[in-house]
Order: C-alpha cells, then sequence, then structure tokens
C-alpha cells in the first residue's frame, strides 16, 4: 500500500436531502469525485470513506442517508464516522492512517469549506502532508449575517486562498495524482 490516503468526506445521500443542494449542478462534483477515486485506486492509494452521523435527521443512521451518494462508485478500504466537522476527532481515523504509514492526505467531498476545510488544517497541524482537491469538493452558496450571498465558486476561491501553503497544497485532481 502507498504512503498516500484519499479521504473521501460526507459525499452522502444526506445532502441531496437540503433544499440548497439543488441550487447547484452537482454532475461536476460527482464526475471530478469519481476521477479522483478511480486515479486513487489505480495509484495504489488508500481509500478512506468518512461519513457524518448525527442523532436525528437526515444524518442519523436511521434516516437511511448515511450511504455513498448515488452515482458514485466506491469500495473503501476503511470507513469511518464522524460526530464533528474534522474527521480526525473521535474516529480513530488519525490511529488508523499511522498505524497503516500514510504521510499525505488527499482531501475530497462535502462541504468544501465546512468538514473538508477543516479535515485538512486538522491534518497539517497533526504532520500529515495534505492535498487539498477543490475540484473533488462541493457545496452550496452560503448567505452570511449580512445577508451577503457568497456562491460555490466564492467559496471554493476563498478556501483555497486560506490553505494554499498554509495548511495544504491546493491542486487539481491531475496533480494530485501526479504527486
Amino acid at each position: 500500500m502507498s504512503d498516500t490516503a484519499l479521504l473521501v468526506i460526507d459525499a452522502q445521500e444526506s445532502f441531496r436531502q437540503r433544499a440548497s443542494w439543488f441550487e447547484v449542478d452537482e454532475a461536476p462534483y460527482i464526475r471530478n469525485q469519481q476521477a479522483l477515486i478511480d486515479g486513487a485506486r489505480a495509484k495504489g492509494w488508500a481509500v478512506v470513506r468518512i461519513l457524518h452521523v448525527e442523532p436525528e435527521g437526515i444524518f442519523s443512521d436511521a434516516s437511511g442517508f448515511v450511504r455513498t451518494l448515488d452515482g458514485l462508485s466506491l469500495m473503501p478500504d476503511v470507513e469511518f464516522k464522524k460526530t464533528r466537522h474534522s474527521a480526525l476527532v473521535g474516529t480513530g481515523l488519525d490511529v488508523w492512517l499511522t498505524e497503516h504509514g500514510i504521510r499525505r492526505v488527499v482531501i475530497s467531498g462535502i462541504r468544501t469549506e465546512q468538514c473538508c476545510e477543516t479535515t485538512a488544517r486538522h491534518a497539517s497541524d497533526l504532520g500529515w502532508q495534505v492535498d487539498y482537491v477543490t475540484e473533488a469538493t462541493h457545496t452550496s452558496a452560503i448567505t452570511d449575517a449580512h445577508g451577503t450571498r457568497h456562491s460555490v465558486e466564492d467559496i471554493k476561491a476563498r478556501t483555497a486562498a486560506v490553505l494554499d501553503g498554509r495548511f495544504a497544497r491546493v491542486c487539481a485532481i491531475a496533480e494530485a495524482l501526479a504527486r
């Protein structure tokens, strides 16, 4: 096994239950996420599925939506369920990565600015090399407390700007796979 792991964070049906999901075309994300998964497999990377769970609602195990998004073919090497934004809090992921000699994590999934960004920052702080593949993340527009609407493109650009060179190497799919 390689020293690299692809983290596929929260790419789950729960998000399709939110009205805001349909504001953004999901097809490019699905296509890009699958390309990254397939590329990771071809490279011999570990593929890690991380699902977000909550006690109630669309993120509860009982809802039936805490499963991989339809349209993605994802056969992970390991799966972790999280209850916090960072996939490294309380899941055992950090232990698994260490035990398997993983030195580099490649971040992808849903939401660009939330669980993906938080996991990237946390992984960097814990000493992993982090590649953040913005084109293989997805989110929806956000309206802030002042009524300003931030588009998906704005959120992705902001996330890339604050992570790149500080917490991660922000890169395209091809760049992540070529490294």
